[in-house]
């Protein structure tokens, strides 16, 4: 007698998969969060009035710019403001400066805060902790014009205090601000002064979010402090480092106009001078609007293609980047 397969029918029909959920109208996220996106409004207008209608002067690039015709009324001339500002016998040599200063800053001033942040993590008296916070953050509020004031009077040959300890110790002084190395040495480590304080509140920030748990997990299995620092505090702040060094190398053809000028004198000119300076003098002091335009144009690409770039490579290497 042949046998047929029995058929069980479950008690309970299965349940059907929950609709998607209706997405809310724009209109009504508006009202409904209103007080929360009138927060965005000031920014809104910062970025539309100051980054994005002033790009509509890019086109002075590709225009022989006459300040009385006015940027629609100028006469094209295509690629030539890139061409004159190539050849221009200078240019080679601010590019030169601008890497250079950029990536010594890189190499020293990146793990700077870095260190600087683990320090104050390690601290556990909290008064020395906040003074030395506090005083470490000073100098990222005041100019640049003040700070290099400050570097000339340090490192004055015939009054400065680091000149007077290698005299106390018989060494004869040294003129660190008409010696090129030295100058390059002293432009590093001032922006490192003026900006390591400040450049510890994200990795402070980022160690607030590490679980505890793992430190006391450390110590019962017998981790000393710098083997906790090592596969704890420094694996938790890694996405942070990756994200600041993206951006660290998509700036690497720009610098600053204030610290190099604040810190430059005509003996060091040949180091000194980097991009900003060079705009500065080509465009505004000598009107040579069009070619500064055209060199600010391409330093903004360059930028462009090494930020993709160091995104890119971070990504490859297994951390978070930018998108």
């Amino acid at each position: 007698m042949e046998a047929y397969p029995v058929t069980t029918v479950p008690d309970e029909a299965p349940a059907s998969a929950p609709a998607p959920k209706r997405k809310r109208p724009l209109w009504r996220e508006l009202r409904k969060n209103y007080d929360l996106y009138l927060y965005l409004v000031p920014g809104f207008f910062y970025f539309v009035i100051f980054c994005y209608i002033p790009m509509f002067g890019i086109i002075i690039a590709f225009k022989q710019y006459n300040i009385f015709q006015g940027i629609l009324e100028s006469p094209w001339n295509g690629l030539e403001n890139f061409y004159e500002a190539f050849r221009m016998p200078a240019f080679s040599n601010m590019i030169k400066n601008t890497l250079v200063l950029n990536i010594l800053g890189l190499l020293i001033g990146f793990p700077a805060p870095i260190i600087l942040a683990i320090m104050l993590n390690e601290l556990r008296a909290k008064v020395f902790k906040r003074i030395s916070q506090s005083l470490l953050y000073l100098p990222h509020f005041m100019s640049w014009i003040v700070l290099g004031g400050i570097v000339y009077q340090i490192l004055s040959p015939k009054y400065g205090i680091v000149n007077e300890i290698l005299q106390w110790f018989g060494l004869p002084s040294v003129y660190f601000m008409i010696d090129k190395g030295w100058w390059i040495a002293v432009y590093v480590l001032s922006g490192i002064w003026q900006g390591a304080g400040w450049g510890t509140i994200l990795y402070l920030a980022t160690m607030t979010t590490i679980d505890p748990a793992l430190y006391e997990a450390a110590v019962i299995d017998g981790a000393g402090r710098w083997k906790r620092i090592k596969h704890i505090t420094i694996p938790g702040i890694m996405p942070t480092m990756a994200v600041l060094l993206i951006f660290a190398i998509g700036g690497m053809v720009s610098i600053g106009f204030e610290h190099p000028f604040a810190l430059a004198n005509p003996v060091v000119n040949d180091v000194s001078t980097v991009l900003s300076i060079g705009i500065y003098e080509l465009g505004i002091m000598r009107g040579a609007y069009s070619i500064t335009t055209a060199i600010g144009l391409a330093q903004s690409l360059v930028n462009l293609v090494l930020l993709l770039s160091a995104n890119y490579a971070v990504r490859k290497m297994g951390h978070d980047g930018l998108w």
